[in-house]
């Protein structure tokens, strides 16, 4: 999956926390918000403002939990494991661990391979 197809359907399936998503697309996406994050601390520092980074956050919180739980679903482990990241420094590692794991291969319980 390229960068701009990634971005996409994490954008497109924002609020889809069935099915799976692809190692991929998952960490793309985190590239995507990274890039934008850093372009978005530009614009507020030259406008001396906060906005902008505040709303970019905010618009992209919700893709960002979605696309981690079809990435967890994609290993086979439930989406409730996002929660461990409220877990200081531990749930952290835990989750990028799962997030570099490969996909599972075949159909699993939550259903078929990501495209």
């Amino acid at each position: 999956m390229s960068f701009t197809e990634a971005v996409s359907s994490a954008l497109s399936k924002y609020v889809v926390f069935s099915g799976r998503a692809s190692r991929s697309e998952y960490w793309w996406f985190v590239l995507f918000n990274i890039i934008v994050s850093i372009v978005a601390a530009g614009v507020d520092a030259a406008l001396g403002i906060q906005a902008v980074g505040a709303l970019v956050s905010l618009a992209l919180l919700l893709p960002g939990i979605a696309v981690g739980v079809r990435r967890l679903h994609d290993i086979d482990k439930s989406g409730w494991w996002l929660l461990i990241a409220f877990v200081p420094l531990i749930g952290f590692i835990v989750l990028i661990y799962f997030f570099v794991q490969p996909s599972q291969p075949g159909d699993n319980r939550f259903g078929p391979p990501p495209a």
